[in-house]
């Protein structure tokens, strides 16, 4: 009892933590789940059928694209993003004056990169109209409608996730400062060039920021959304070259109602992301490095 008592004012202070999380994460999760077996169109009552949600996904062409265009953009924008932000982090890293600068000014694009005003931006730059062309034309190079072509659209938004790369480029610098300066010092001593000090000692030594950073920055690009949503105009196109998954789930939950579909493409997204959340835990093994067997020989 007095146990119980010791504990009761955690418990009170945890409270409102708790009822958040049981009933605004929690609580919907298990309902949508719920929702995802149903036939429900938000205005009726939802009606048991089983896995058909599931099974229908994969007879939907235009699903099928939304995870062909998810995947490239994943596979193509994540590791771009990684080798940008790690090679700034190497050059902010030599002792550069005005540091703090340099590294708030990097990072200003994570903090606006999401938002409805760049994306805007980003349609008058790439547009027909937009500065790149008139950039271009400078030159005498006749540009192109880069949005508004199926071969190009996803390309834009892929360089506006690489430009994001601030967030990952400050992780990047804090784990090159705690690299020891005495380690890169014998390396140079046994006769290691600057490019062997960085892939033999620097790259392993950082391997598990690399690695954290790398899970993070696929989870994010899993869930992008917004600049999609608005380059496209909320449709994904022209000709589905920019339907993310995420567009395409809210597509059929807010345009046509179909809340257990989407519930359907909730989980199996959420199924992905955990799939490739594990790999990167399985495969880290063999490449990420911790204390000293991080430096190779």
């Amino acid at each position: 009892m007095a146990r119980l008592r010791q504990s009761v004012p955690a418990y009170l202070f945890l409270l409102p933590w708790l009822v958040g999380l049981v009933g605004l994460t929690i609580g919907p999760m298990l309902l949508s789940l719920y929702y995802s077996f149903t036939d429900y169109a938000l205005l009726n009552t939802p009606e048991w059928q089983g896995l058909h949600n599931y099974t229908a996904l994969f007879h939907d062409s235009r699903y099928l694209q939304s995870l062909k265009v998810t995947f490239i953009y994943v596979g193509v924008s994540v590791p771009l993003e990684m080798a940008f932000a790690l090679a700034v982090a190497v050059l902010l890293n030599r002792g550069l004056k005005g540091l703090a600068v340099y590294r708030a000014l990097y990072y200003v694009p994570s903090l606006l990169g999401g938002s409805v005003a760049i994306a805007l931006l980003w349609q008058q730059i790439f547009g027909s109209d937009g500065l790149l062309n008139d950039i271009l034309g400078v030159f005498g190079i006749h540009g192109r409608g880069w949005i508004s072509e199926p071969g190009t659209a996803l390309w834009t938004l892929i360089v506006l996730r690489v430009w994001q790369f601030g967030a990952p480029m400050v992780i990047f610098l804090a784990g090159l400062r705690q690299i020891p300066d005495e380690v890169l010092e014998a390396a140079e001593v046994d006769g290691a060039g600057r490019w062997q000090r960085f892939w033999r000692v620097t790259l392993p030594l950082l391997s598990p920021v690399v690695f954290f950073n790398l899970v993070l920055q696929i989870i994010g690009a899993f869930q992008a959304f917004t600049p999609a949503f608005v380059i496209s105009g909320g449709k994904g196109g022209p000709s589905d070259s920019t339907l993310f998954y995420t567009l395409y789930l809210y597509q059929q939950a807010f345009g046509n109602f179909k809340m257990g579909y989407a519930a359907a493409m909730a989980w199996v997204l959420l199924l992905i992301i955990a799939v490739f959340t594990g790999l990167n835990f399985v495969l880290g093994r063999t490449w990420v490095f911790y204390g000293d067997e991080g430096v190779r020989r």
